[in-house]
């Protein structure tokens, strides 16, 4: 492991288990075994190491959302290969998805925030896509799709904040199975009383 990727590796650590607001340049560098010029010279400043490291971890995310995202006539099957994808990714990647979801809960002016929100809006916007290639097949969509959009994040995003307290497994892993990824999605498409 380079430098550069020894720092972004700490930093994750770091930010995930404090906080972003309360770890500084010198404990990051100190962790990586690196000094302060070597982290400025890669990241310019600690907001430049903080977007790097969501640019780079949410291009993952994205990816997997994205192949998963194409539309073949069944939108519960859409749904469930999106929701699958977001959450493998949640499980894999636990820190980092931690990191995101607490930043953009953070101030609207705190520079974490502003390093986050650009990757939500376009998270929020792939969501909102995926609707919009439904919009035919749900008769009760009448251009609801950012409403779909946002509660479809929302249920995936709270069972995953929810499982992470109430389901995990001693080694601190979380599981989700299938059953479960497609039990929510059908929750979403057809409500509780289904």
């Amino acid at each position: 492991m380079d430098n550069r990727e020894k720092i972004l590796a700490c930093a994750l650590d770091l930010f995930h288990a404090r906080g972003y607001d309360a770890v500084g340049v010198q404990e990051i560098a100190e962790k990586a075994g690196v000094t302060k010029p070597t982290l400025y010279y890669y990241f310019g400043s600690k907001r430049g190491l903080l977007e790097t490291l969501l640019e780079t971890k949410y291009a993952v995310l994205r990816k997997s959302i994205e192949d998963a995202s194409w539309y073949a006539d069944d939108v519960s099957d859409l749904l469930y290969r999106v929701a699958s994808a977001f959450m493998d990714y949640s499980v894999n990647n636990h820190k980092m998805y931690k990191l995101m979801i607490a930043l953009f809960y953070s101030a609207r002016e705190n520079e974490a925030y502003q390093a986050v929100s650009p990757i939500i809006k376009d998270l929020y916007r792939h969501f909102v896509h995926i609707f919009e290639q439904a919009e035919n097949r749900l008769g009760n969509m009448n251009g609801r799709q950012e409403q779909f959009a946002l509660g479809f994040l929302g249920v995936i995003n709270h069972y995953l904040l929810f499982a992470d307290e109430v389901r995990k497994k001693e080694d601190g892993s979380i599981e989700i199975s299938d059953a479960v990824k497609r039990s929510l999605v059908h929750q979403f498409m057809y409500g509780i009383y289904s």
